[in-house]
């Protein structure tokens, strides 16, 4: 069975190593540089929050999440990854880890949950627009490192 769950500081070296199987998986581990005592130190500091979906007492998944301002619709819930562990794909925890974000936005009052997919992940492309979701198209991300 299934448990989708918030997050707890002890859940954050699993989730670390989510983070970087998905960094590795979109082949860009190099560009993940944040450690594990930054996850502890922005945990603490409420910059992100997660929910985790656990199986007989192991992580197989999570939804990393923090609360931003859409200046055309109002409260907006951000998605930052999402990932569920490759042993315990193909069962519906990444179906159950969505609703709970999806339930979380609503019960903060969000007018709009928002996320990035990469145009390339087609089954991740197929999974949000089975939920329902827009995919946006024509829009460029635009970033600077400091």
């Amino acid at each position: 069975m299934t448990t989708i769950r918030p997050a707890e500081r002890t859940d954050l070296p699993a989730i670390h190593q989510l983070v970087r199987a998905l960094a590795r998986y979109e082949k860009a581990e190099g560009e993940f540089v944040a450690t594990l005592e930054d996850y502890y130190a922005h945990f603490d500091e409420g910059v992100f929050q997660a929910l985790v979906a656990e199986q007989n007492g192991s992580i197989a998944g999570m939804a990393l999440y923090y609360m931003t301002y859409s200046t055309w619709k109002g409260k907006m819930l951000y998605l930052e990854d999402f990932v569920v562990a490759e042993p315990f794909r193909r069962q519906g925890i990444g179906g159950q880890l969505f609703d709970a974000f999806l339930s979380e936005a609503r019960r903060r009052g969000c007018a709009l949950a928002k996320w990035q997919v990469l145009d390339w992940n087609a089954p991740a492309v197929e999974f949000y627009k089975k939920k329902g979701a827009i995919i946006e198209q024509g829009w460029w991300n635009g970033k600077i490192f400091l």
